[in-house]
Parts: structure tokens; sequence; C-alpha cells
């Protein structure tokens, strides 16, 4: 009869638990960006959004908090309650590399969250304004060796200050950085003539170099990205280069796992659904289990550290 007590209330207990699970959400979800609007984060961010009001008929707000290279929004997201009702989707910014970038943060990307899944990955595009003298990778280096610290290049986050750090390093030439709060800002600058190089996504750069406002120069992965109609870094002589940046989605550490694998089912789905989305952008869709992600997420963490110190950028 003991036993039957003990087996009787840990059938109760869970009965919420399951409720809830099925039920969950009952209210709209908030999702938050650590980017601006008009990025492939708040893009990839939008697709999921959509993917889980269709799955579950309850609006998912997309709340954008860009700055401090991704802290503040991330930070929001880490110290938000663990109901699944807060859900940061980011990217290698701030859940890999702001450790390395930042003496301080405010939050712990692995401790603070847990990991739900990937949604996309992809190379970056190293574009110039078409009235910039160099039309390749080739003419860029001998431009920048000719004229040291002359040229400059944007960057809005992680990614593309790393891209422009490992092309100093590797290709041996001294270009200047200059910092924006998001790509699209930086973008515009540069059609502007205020910047002259970005390490842009694709999905931030590929619709102007169509539409002849932007030219392409190289590609930073390992093999070409179609989209872009041009080679890789590393096939025009810089030897060894190479940088993706992927995105994803978190809950704040102490979700319940019942919660967390739903979301995990949603975001594997989404991703999955918009292949061709994806790949329009200069993308691709990266999907795997929550637990596989968190060993992605750890490794990414020590690579960010190692890519840090070997482009040479402090600490700030």
């Amino acid at each position: 009869m003991l036993r039957l007590k003990s087996l009787l209330m840990v059938a109760l207990t869970a009965l919420p638990l399951a409720a809830a699970a099925q039920t969950f959400p009952t209210k709209p979800v908030k999702m938050i960006v650590p980017f601006g609007a008009g990025t492939v984060t708040d893009a990839a961010a939008r697709l999921v959004a959509e993917h889980i009001h269709k799955a579950t008929g309850q609006a998912v707000i997309v709340d954008n908090r860009a700055g401090a290279n991704g802290v503040l929004g991330a930070d929001a997201a880490a110290k938000s309650a663990p109901d699944g009702y807060t859900v940061l989707v980011s990217t290698q910014t701030t859940q890999a590399a702001n450790p390395a970038l930042f003496k301080v943060l405010p939050y712990n990307p692995v401790r603070d969250f847990i990991p739900v899944g990937p949604v996309s990955r992809g190379a970056l595009v190293l574009v110039a304004v078409p009235s910039f003298p160099a039309n390749n990778v080739a003419e860029l280096i001998a431009l920048a060796k000719k004229t040291p610290g002359k040229y400059t290049f944007a960057h809005a986050n992680a990614s593309a200050r790393a891209g422009g750090e490992l092309f100093k390093m590797l290709a041996q030439v001294d270009l200047r950085d200059v910092p924006y709060k998001t790509a699209p800002q930086a973008i515009t600058d540069m059609m502007g003539g205020h910047v002259d190089l970005m390490w842009s996504d694709g999905f931030t750069a590929l619709s102007q170099v169509k539409a002849g406002k932007l030219k392409a120069l190289g590609t930073t992965g390992t093999t070409r990205m179609p989209a872009a109609g041009v080679p890789t870094i590393a096939e025009q002589g810089v030897a060894g280069y190479e940088l993706y940046a992927w995105t994803g989605v978190w809950l704040p550490a102490k979700t319940p796992p019942e919660i967390v694998n739903s979301f995990a089912d949603w975001v594997q789905a989404a991703a999955k659904a918009n292949a061709a989305t994806f790949d329009s952008q200069g993308l691709e869709p990266f999907t795997m289990p929550a637990k596989e992600f968190a060993v992605f997420q750890a490794t990414e963490v020590e690579k960010w550290a190692r890519i840090v110190k070997a482009a040479g950028i402090m600490p700030e």
C-alpha cells in the first residue's frame, strides 16, 4: 500500500507538468533579438516566430534590442523568467565570442541559458561600393600594402570584426576598423562613402550586390557561395582564411525540460521548412538536437577565444 501511495503521489505530481507542456503557450511569447531589424538574426527570428505562431496559435513578438555587440539584448534574456515566454534568438557573437571580447559581461552565455537549437549558418561576403578601386582580393591587398592604414572596414558584430581582423593578419595588411550599432547602418554608411569595406552576412549584403549598389570581392567559407558569384578569399590567395556565422535559439536557465523540448521541435521544423529562403540569402539550414547544440556552443566559445587572440583584438 505504501508503494502504491508513493507511485500515486508521483503520478499526481507529474500531471501539472504534463498539462503545462500540452497547453504551452497560453499567452504571447517574446523573442529577444540582440541586433537591429533587417539583420540576418532578425530575419531568422521572424521565420521561427512565424512557425511557432502557426504551430501554437499564439502570437510571437520579436523584440529588437541592439547595442553593445548584442550584450544588452542577451543580458535582458538571461535575466528573464524561466517560464518559456521569453526566448533569445542570437548568434556566435553573444553566445560564443563576447566572453573573449569583453573583460566583464553582465551575463554568462553558457551558465545563464539553455541551448534550444541552431537555425542557420553561412559564410560572410566581403563587399565594397562599385567605385572602390579594387575588384578582387588580390587588388585589395595590393592597395592596402601601398597605403597602410588608409582603408577602413565596418563591423557591427563579432563575425564582421573577426572577418576583417583575420584578413589583416593572414594577408599582412593594415586596415582600420569602424564599429557600428547595426549591420544595415554600416551598409548604409558604406554606400554613402563613409567606410570602404565590410565583411557582411549574405542576408544584409546580397540584395545590395544584386541591385548594383555594392560589389562582392570574396566570401569567407571553404566553398563558394553561389548567390555572391565570386571566389572565396582563400581561393584568391589568402591561405587558411575561413569564417562562418550562425544563428540559434536559447531559453533562460532553469526553463522546464518540457518547454525546452517543445521549442526544440519548433526550431528544427522552422529551419528545415525555410531551406529555400536561407539559400537565397547565402545561408543554409543548421539543425541539431539541443544537447548536441550545447556541445557545439562550448566548442565555439573556445574557438572564438582563439580567433580573438590570434587576431590581436584587445578585450574592451
